[in-house]
C-alpha cells in the first residue's frame, strides 16, 4: 500500500489589497510552522496590519491592529533557522515567508515578514563541523580555531527562520510593497499611509 504524505499546509490571507496564499514547510521548521498555524487558528492575524513596508526589502505584519495596538502573543518559538536551512529549506529569497524578531534570536512570536527581494544577509549561518571549528569565514574575514559554542551562540549568525513561501497572489505582495509610507502610530517611518489590513488568515487544508 502506497504511503500518502500529508499535504503541505497552506494559508490564505485576505487583505485590503487583495488575496495571497502561502505554503508552509513543517518538515523544515516544525515548531515555527506549528506556532504560526496556531496563531492562524486562533484568528490572531484577523484585523492586523502590515505595519512595516520597505519596497526594496520586505513587508512585515501580524503584530498590530489598525489602531497600532500590539496584540498579545504566546511565549516565543525556538529559533529553527539553521535546522531548516540544513534540511534544504529555502533561503530569504523573493516571496519567502520568515519570522520577524528583535535582536534576540529567540524572540519570534507572531510577527512575520515576506521578502520582496533576495535578502541573503538575513540567512542563518551554518557552522562547520569541529570543536574548535578549524576555519570559519564571515563577512570577508577568516577566523581559525574558534570554540564551537562561541559561533553557535553568536547572535549575528542566527539569521531569520524561513518557513514558507507565497505560491499565489505575488502580484498582491508587489502592490503592497509599493504603497506610500510614512510615520504611523509609534513608528517614525515605513508605515503604509493607507492601512494594509489582513482581513482574515485561513488554513486551506487544516
Amino acid at each position: 500500500m502506497a504511503q500518502t504524505t500529508a499535504p503541505t499546509p497552506q494559508v490564505k490571507f485576505s487583505t485590503s489589497q487583495g488575496d495571497f496564499v502561502v505554503e508552509l514547510y513543517p518538515d523544515k521548521a516544525p515548531k515555527t510552522v506549528a506556532n504560526f498555524m496556531q496563531y492562524v487558528k486562533d484568528k490572531h492575524y484577523d484585523g492586523t496590519i502590515f505595519h512595516r513596508v520597505i519596497s526594496n526589502f520586505m513587508i512585515q505584519g501580524g503584530g498590530f491592529d489598525a489602531s497600532y495596538t500590539e496584540k498579545k502573543t504566546r511565549p516565543p518559538v525556538p529559533h529553527e533557522g539553521r535546522e531548516a536551512l540544513s534540511k534544504g529549506g529555502p533561503k530569504n529569497v523573493t516571496g519567502t515567508l520568515a519570522m520577524a524578531r528583535t535582536s534576540d534570536p529567540q524572540s519570534a512570536t507572531a510577527q512575520f515578514f515576506i521578502n520582496v527581494q533576495d535578502n541573503d544577509f538575513l540567512d542563518p549561518t551554518l557552522i562547520p563541523p569541529g570543536d574548535p571549528v578549524p576555519r570559519f569565514e564571515y563577512q570577508g574575514r577568516t577566523y581559525e580555531n574558534v570554540a564551537r559554542a562561541q559561533l553557535l551562540n553568536a547572535p549575528q549568525l542566527y539569521g531569520y527562520t524561513v518557513f514558507g513561501k507565497v505560491i499565489s497572489g505575488m502580484d498582491v505582495i508587489q502592490t503592497i510593497r509599493t504603497v506610500p509610507t510614512g510615520a504611523g502610530g509609534p513608528f517614525p517611518t515605513d508605515v503604509p499611509r493607507t492601512p494594509v489590513v489582513i482581513k482574515s488568515a485561513t488554513l486551506l487544508n487544516p
